[in-house]
């Protein structure tokens, strides 16, 4: 047995030692044959080493060979976000081309890409094609997508002059800022604009490319193209445009609001002189070639009395590319879309907006207006985004974010009445509050004591909101009162998104005082759930729409889901009682109407820089804001002055010949609904909601001759009227209401 065990130790200790030898021998042979390459290698390289000038050159070879990879990785980098947004946007939204109808089915607008094949790019004016690229980008033909020369000299000029007075963007950048990012002036845009012209230039050719500027360029008017431009300034096919009215054409793609000759005609010819001096220096024409064009300009087509709902327009088409981007229009892209758009009520709102504006702005120091006027169900009919959609194309109706004031307070009463806290009459007291170091104070700076809640609501009380934030977070069984407000905080801002509110509302102590920022179509779509009875009303511009066949594709009463009860019929009904108080007894009394009763809130933020109007009657529903873009202080305008008696003006027209409907919970008022009800025009829409049905164009014609006839029989029902009448009613010390 021990002679076992000794022979196995000997057999492990050779097999150990015959491994060792093995790795030792072959770590030798491997270091050795390392050697020999080691040594092959270096007498090559010694070869290859230089010395002297040829030694720099390989140095700087290799450098830039290094910086060459990491600066194409670090322009990959930024090429990636605007290849993207080139391959999203151009298979989606940007193919789609819209014609927008009204409520009566009258054309209103188009928007979108023109897919007019009948008019090819041959077929345009030699001349304006010209015109366009002698004043746009001399180079076109001849640069990759950017024009480096164009660029350098524009870098020189602008340096020379310590700002900017002239572009250097190619026109092929031009088209892809147009077809895909905003006018915003960043550094990030101006990137991306740069590979999207790449892109562009990779995928199209120069005269696909130069087409798409013609058609898509905004034009001034409310037009995009050249061809709707001529149509609208000349009255005129663009392909039988003269040379005159060609460089009037070509000197809008700079500045369509200043050079569009229907605001100022002496500009627009300036112009035009302008560009036919820039075909002489551009060599495609000579002077006397232009002579006779300078010596007759051109003469645009009387269209001061027209007026296109752009603001209206650019948020519908939006809309429309939803719809389409989720699938709900098929595989068409050019579509026809019937909207419940009223002219009327926009061409009044409109008025009213610059009429008020233009008479007391000055004095209030206050440039901006926004107002949506809305059917309770959501049907948008009218939008006015700004003063001016030539000076700026900047929705501040749907894309502005502004402090709501106490308007907002609505929401946290439909909050607190949801929770079962309180009634219209239930009595609260009006002191002082703070959560934490915050404590909010009256208009007033004072405190009314015990008072019904109803007339907490209509003087607008600040301090009874926050003690509402504090009770519905203890009705959880929170009993610390910071914790409290923020639970009660949290119910108020799901209310609000419930009923329609959908930008982010930013949770602080002050949010139920207004603090938060919202939209103004945000604002009439939760005004609205008031309006019908508790139902969610999603804003929407598309009633009908039809395929470039004709066929009916989507119909909103039928393709959309039912509407959301978001709010109780008895809570409606309180919220209603205490609002329709407002505009009779609180701080909207400007806003009240004659013979028709409404409900609302007025809204004004700290340091006066936003005040609103927002209010509702049984058939229709309007917010109204105004304020500044730089959200400067105003002259100590509040939701009461203004913004209220622009509610009234339009409210008040829009309402003539209507059938007054009740408002949820509030009297109706026999006598004015009689006679509204004798004056009535049938709505082509039908009695139900916008989509149910219509009238036809014949019966609609004949109902608006003999409506014409009235008014000339009643001159003091004129739609001038009303204005002025606010107007006059707006006078010393009352202009302070709130």
């Amino acid at each position: 047995m021990e002679f076992r065990k000794a022979g196995w130790k000997t057999r492990l200790k050779r097999s150990a030692l015959a491994v060792d030898s093995w790795l030792d021998a072959g770590l030798w042979g491997a270091g050795r044959r390392a050697g020999e390459i080691y040594e092959r290698i270096r007498s090559y390289a010694d070869r290859l080493t230089v010395t002297g000038g040829k030694r720099v050159a390989a140095e700087l070879a290799s450098e830039g060979l290094n910086i060459g990879i990491v600066g194409a990785l670090f322009m990959l980098m930024l090429a990636l976000p605007a290849f993207r947004i080139g391959n999203e946007e151009a298979l989606k939204s940007q193919v789609l081309a819209v014609s927008f109808l009204d409520r009566y089915g009258n054309p209103i607008g188009h928007r979108g890409a023109r897919h007019d094949d009948s008019l090819k790019l041959e077929e345009m004016p030699d001349h304006l094609l010209k015109a366009v690229i002698a004043t746009e980008d001399r180079r076109f033909y001849d640069h990759f997508g950017i024009d480096v020369i164009g660029t350098f000299r524009a870098v020189t000029v602008n340096a020379r002059a310590s700002g900017v007075v002239q572009g250097g963007s190619s026109l092929t950048q031009q088209l892809a800022k147009n077809l895909f990012l905003s006018n915003e002036r960043s550094l990030d845009r101006k990137i991306k604009e740069a590979f999207l012209a790449l892109w562009l230039e990779a995928r199209l050719s120069k005269n696909e490319i130069l087409k798409l500027y013609l058609d898509r360029a905004y034009m001034g008017g409310g037009t995009f193209g050249v061809a709707a431009a001529a149509e609208y300034y000349f009255g005129k096919s663009v392909k039988d445009v003269s040379l005159a009215e060609a460089a009037m054409l070509a000197g809008l793609f700079k500045a369509p609001t200043k050079y569009a000759p229907h605001v100022n005609l002496p500009a627009a010819r300036a112009r035009a002189n302008d560009v036919l001096n820039a075909m002489v220096d551009a060599g495609f024409m000579t002077a006397g070639q232009v002579d006779s064009a300078k010596r007759n300009p051109a003469t645009p087509v009387d269209r001061k009395r027209d007026s296109s709902p752009d603001y209206y327009l650019d948020w519908a088409f939006d809309q429309v590319k939803e719809l389409a981007e989720g699938g709900k229009l098929g595989s068409d892209r050019v579509l026809t879309v019937k909207t419940p758009h009223d002219s009327a009520i926009q061409e009044r709102a409109d008025e009213a907006v610059e009429t008020i504006l233009r008479q007391h702005g000055p004095a209030y120091h206050v440039k901006q207006a926004a107002t949506v006027v809305m059917d309770p169900d959501g049907a948008v009919r009218a939008i006015v985004g700004g003063r001016d959609y030539g000076a700026s194309q900047f929705n501040r109706a749907t894309a502005s974010l502004r402090q709501p004031g106490s308007s907002f307070k609505p929401y946290v009463y439909a909050a607190a009445l949801s929770a079962g806290l309180y009634r219209p009459n239930t009595i609260v007291v009006d002191r002082p509050v703070c959560i934490g170091n915050w404590c909010p104070s009256n208009y007033g700076h004072s405190y009314a004591g015990s008072v019904p809640l109803y007339v907490a609501l209509a003087k607008s009380i600040n301090t009874i909101p926050v003690q509402m934030s504090i009770a519905i977070g203890r009705a959880t069984g929170e009993t610390h009162e910071a914790r409290a407000a923020t639970i009660g905080r949290k119910k108020i801002v799901a209310t609000a998104r419930a009923m329609g509110l959908t930008t982010p509302l930013t949770d602080t102590v002050s949010l139920p005082i207004g603090a938060a920022e919202v939209t103004v179509i945000d604002q009439a779509a939760g005004y609205a759930v008031f309006a019908n009875g508790g139902k969610r009303a999603k804003p929407y511009a598309a009633i009908d729409i039809y395929n470039s066949q004709g066929e009916l594709i989507y119909n909103h009463n039928r393709d959309e889901a039912e509407p959301q009860q978001v709010l109780t019929t008895q809570v409606v009904q309180d919220m209603n009682f205490m609002l329709s108080k407002v505009p009779t007894e609180g701080t909207g009394r400007r806003a009240a109407l004659d013979g028709v009763v409404t409900a609302g809130k007025s809204g004004t933020t700290n340091g006066y820089k936003d005040a609103w109007y927002v209010g509702f009657s049984g058939n229709l529903v309007e917010a109204v804001w105004f304020g500044n873009d730089d959200s400067s202080e105003t002259a100590n305008l509040t939701g009461g002055s203004l913004p209220a008696m622009t509610f009234k003006e339009i409210m008040q027209f829009a309402h003539q010949g209507l059938e007054l409907k009740p408002i949820p919970g509030v009297p109706a008022d026999p006598k004015a609904a009689t006679v509204a009800k004798a004056n009535a025009t049938p709505d082509p829409l039908g009695a139900g909601p916008p989509g149910a049905g219509h009238m036809p164009r014949q019966s609609f014609e004949v109902l608006s001759s003999v409506g014409a006839m009235f008014k000339t029989i009643e001159p003091s029902r004129s739609a001038s009227r009303p204005v002025q009448v606010g107007i006059r009613e707006l006078s010393g010390s009352e202009t302070r209401l709130r």
